[in-house]
Formats: C-alpha cells, structure tokens, sequence
C-alpha cells in the first residue's frame, strides 16, 4: 500500500463558520476568576465610584465597572502577573481573563492607572478585611510577627549619582531648557510647536527627576548624621559619598538576600503567625529595621483599636530605645538578644523595658513563642511565588500600593472562603 493512498484530515482555515458560545457556559464552575469575582461583588465600592468621571445625565462615555478592574489585578496577581500591558494581552487572548471582562474592553492605561491610584481603597480593604475575621475568631491580633522583605526597585544601578555629578545635570538640564524656549522663540524654527512642547516638557521633567535625586542625597548625608549622633558615635563611619537614583529618587541601595547590594525598598509586613494573614504593610526606604517596632505597634492600634500583647521579631529589630518604648506601651517584646553579653556599666544604663525584654528572652517559655515567628516565611514565599521580585513603579507612594495588592492576595489566597462569607 502505497503511502499517498492515506486518507488524512486537513486543516481549513478559509472556510466561514458561525459559533454560538457563552462566557459564562465555556468558563469552569470552580475556576478561581469565579471565585475572586464573588469576592468583589461583595465588596463596598463606593470610594472607588467616587472617582468616576461619566453620571447618568451626563456628558461622556460609561467608566468601566471598578469591579472589574479589581478583579482583573487580584486574579492576575495570584496567577503570576503583574504587568498591566501583559494583563491587556491576556484580556485579549485568555478565556478567564475575558470572563471577568464580559466583553467590556480594557487598556493597559487604564489598569496601571487604577493599581496605582487605589492606594486608599486597598489600605482599608485591608483593615475591613482583617476586622471580619478577627470578629469572627479567625485571626488573632493579640499576637503579631513584624518581619521585613526587601524588593528591588524600579531603577538601575547606573542611574545612582554623586552630589557633584548631579550638579551638573542640573546645569546641563538647565541649559537645554533655555536652548528650546530659544529656538521657539526664533524665527528659523523647523519643529512643529507639538514637538517643540514635547521637547519642553521632557526637559523639565529631566530636570525635576535630578533635582530630586539631590534632595535625595541631602536626605542621605542627614539620616546618616542621625545615625552618627544616636550611637553617639565619636569618628563617623568611613562612608561612601551618599548617592541618588535619576530613575527613582526615593529608592535606595541596599544588601539584599543573595548578598548584592541593589536599587530597593523595605517592605514592613505584620503578620498573624498563626492564621498566616498579613495584617498591616508599609514600605520604607531605609535598609536598617531598627526603631520599626514602634510604627508597627502604631499602625495595629491605628487599623483595629487595639495594641498587640505580644511582639515577635528577628534579630534585626533589637533597638534598646525602640525595645523599650514598646515595652512601656505594656507590648511583650520577642527579639532574640545579641549574642555579646552587655557590661555592668551598659546594663545600668538600660531601662526597664529592656531588662525585662532580657530576662523574658531568657526562659524556656519564650521560645515556643518565638517559634511562631518562622510561619510568617510562608507569606513572603506567597508574595515572591506570586511575582514580589521588583517594584513595576517609582516612589514609595506607589511602591506600598503595590505591597496592599500582593498583601489582599496574599490574604485571599488562604482565606478565601472566609473573606467571602464576611465580606
């Protein structure tokens, strides 16, 4: 038999076709899109309406149903994508994410607009959140672990410059700027005045980014004079020049997990080390965790009225003067002491708080307390699996709104059901 002779099924790709289908039919019953969308529907959006441009009665096209662009990032957040232009493609071209659209279009402007602008909405998402469950005997704040994770900013190494170096941008910026109000001033201008503005304004811009970048510096060498006087330290460190990023002022370098020092930010994460939720978040730029057990303590009594009774912190945390203003707000710090034992003279200038930190530190009942503090890990592998390697925006503004987002994912990723039922 010869081999021409088989009869095969060719493909036909010309041939017009009708296709009746349903989103809601293609889509399965237990996919997680359907039940991050229960999620949100439940939710009090009103804030987030508030902000929308087009009323009935009114001039202007429909605004998109927040709803769906929330949804849209806290799917694509806990499936591994955090880019708005990679959300944008998969509207187009993926099932799950055409679900949660049904059929309303979306752009990348207008999901980086609303991740970035819903800074507000989420912080109290957040607390709403945490408050239900706490209510509801699910989590217990009575307990806190404050842990820190640092992840890399949106800005090269190359972009960080010395104060003298960027003194002279500024000069330079300053000088294309009076060199284009010149030409457009002149008769022998070949530019369009659109491409002239735009000139312009790139200029300014440049210009305002090195002028930030110099307050970022003058921000440095202050902090650092802090630091000098808190330890009252008599020879300041050996220090290199303090430099700032053209990219991303607010960034700062930083030593990372693998060793290298990068362009980052310190997430503050609070966690409950039983329930595995993240219970606060806040985003800073200093490397150092030292004198962050006050803020944390502040932002549990902000968020749900009350302070936690028990602290627990690695070693990074170990501030005396932080340690005891904890301590004296009637908070039970757990931060393993340091190794060197402290002199006579340097234990008569400590103050109660922090002999009691010692002397707890000491038994054996704190160390299954302190053991608590290891399940916090869980939840920042839950933030890096999910894509937490690099902050997709610039400024620390920006940056804890992305935090909020991971942390709400993060959240719903192991308490789904109870959200849902207490929303």
């Amino acid at each position: 038999m010869s081999i021409w002779s088989v009869r095969l099924r060719n493909p036909i790709r010309t041939q017009m076709e009708y296709r009746l289908a349903c989103l809601d039919d293609m889509l399965p019953d237990d996919h997680r899109a359907r039940l991050v969308w229960q999620y949100v529907e439940k939710l009090d959006i009103t804030a987030l309406l508030r902000k929308a441009g087009s009323f009935v009665g009114g001039k202007g096209a429909p605004t998109t149903d927040p709803r769906i662009l929330l949804t849209l990032w806290l799917f694509a957040i806990l499936d591994g994508v955090g880019s708005a232009r990679e959300i944008d493609r998969l509207c187009e071209r993926d099932l799950a994410y055409q679900w949660i659209c049904g059929g309303v279009t979306v752009n990348y402007h207008t999901l980086s607009t609303f991740r970035n602008g819903a800074g507000p909405f989420l912080d109290d998402l957040l607390t709403k959140s945490v408050a239900a469950l706490v209510a509801a005997g699910i989590v217990d704040i009575s307990c806190i672990a404050v842990d820190s994770l640092r992840v890399r900013a949106n800005a090269g190494q190359s972009s960080f410059r010395r104060k003298e170096t960027l003194l002279e941008l500024q000069r330079l910026a300053r000088e294309k700027i009076e060199h284009l109000k010149a030409e457009a001033a002149s008769d022998g201008q070949s530019a369009s005045r659109r491409q002239q503005a735009r000139r312009e304004r790139a200029a300014a811009e440049r210009e305002q980014r090195v002028c930030a970048a110099l307050e970022a510096t003058e921000e440095i060498e202050a902090a650092r004079l802090a630091e000098d006087k808190a330890t009252r330290c008599k020879t300041p460190k050996k220090r290199n020049p303090a430099r700032a990023s053209t990219t991303d002022p607010q960034a700062r370098r930083m030593a990372m997990a693998n060793g290298a020092m990068a362009p980052a930010y310190n997430l503050q994460v609070k966690t409950d080390p039983n329930a595995t939720m993240v219970v606060g978040v806040d985003v800073i730029n200093n490397a150092s965790d030292r004198g962050k057990l006050r803020p944390a303590v502040a932002e549990i009594k902000r968020r749900y009225g009350r302070r936690p009774d028990k602290l627990l912190a690695d070693v990074g945390y170990d501030g005396h003067a932080d340690i005891e203003a904890v301590e004296a707000e009637g908070v039970a710090v757990y931060v393993p002491p340091p190794k060197k034992t402290p002199s006579e003279k340097a234990k008569k200038k400590q103050g109660p708080g922090v002999r009691q930190w010692q002397e707890r530190m000491a038994t054996e009942e704190a160390k299954p307390i302190y053991a608590d503090r290891m399940k916090t890990e869980l939840t920042h592998a839950q933030m890096r699996n999910h894509g937490l390697l690099q902050m997709p925006v610039r400024g620390l503004k920006k940056a804890k709104t992305v935090a909020l987002w991971f942390a709400i994912a993060s959240n719903f990723l192991i308490h789904a059901q109870a959200l849902i039922k207490f929303a």
